[in-house]
């Protein structure tokens, strides 16, 4: 994973953010019970919850995995940004599934993002969005404090959309 943009690597799969990047960390609720939180676990492992964002993602692989290259497609031809990506963990437990992936050359930014679902013990499911990133491209460095308005809104969007995919009753 040597032609990853940014150090430290993996550090979203606990929720830290590195000193030097901008971080943020978003929570849903988006249900409760087992099945719940299998159907949402299900939606981030295979991209589904991104595309049915309105991102596009092409994938090397069905699933979110170590290694798995993706380029993820932000906004309309032609003014659609790519962000290339390689997950750098991923994990599905009884209680806790989801994956985090990293910038590669040509993403407008350097760092990683992370989408993790959590069934907590009093039954409520959890969608958790943490990132931590600096611009790489200089457009992205002259958005100032909008580019984490954005940053922000598109996790709570992950949110709500995961909250209409795993809704089992």
């Amino acid at each position: 994973m040597d032609d990853l943009t940014y150090a430290p690597v993996g550090a979203t799969r606990d929720g830290r953010s590195p000193a030097g990047f901008d971080s943020f960390a978003v929570r849903t609720r988006i249900g409760t019970g087992p099945a719940a939180y299998r159907a949402a676990t299900e939606a981030v492992l295979t991209f589904r919850m991104h595309r049915a964002v309105g991102v596009t993602i092409d994938a090397e692989g069905p699933r979110a995995a170590p290694g798995v290259r993706l380029v993820v497609g932000l906004g309309r031809r032609p003014l659609r940004i790519l962000a290339p990506c390689r997950v750098v963990w991923a994990e599905r437990g009884e209680r806790r599934g989801g994956f985090g992936y990293g910038t590669l050359p040509g993403h407008p930014e350097t760092g990683e993002e992370a989408f993790v679902v959590e069934w907590a013990d009093d039954g409520v499911v959890w969608l958790t969005v943490t990132a931590y990133s600096r611009p790489a491209a200089r457009w992205v460095a002259t958005m100032g404090p909008l580019l984490g308005v954005f940053q922000r809104g598109y996790a709570r969007r992950c949110g709500r959309v995961l909250r209409r995919l795993a809704n089992v009753g």
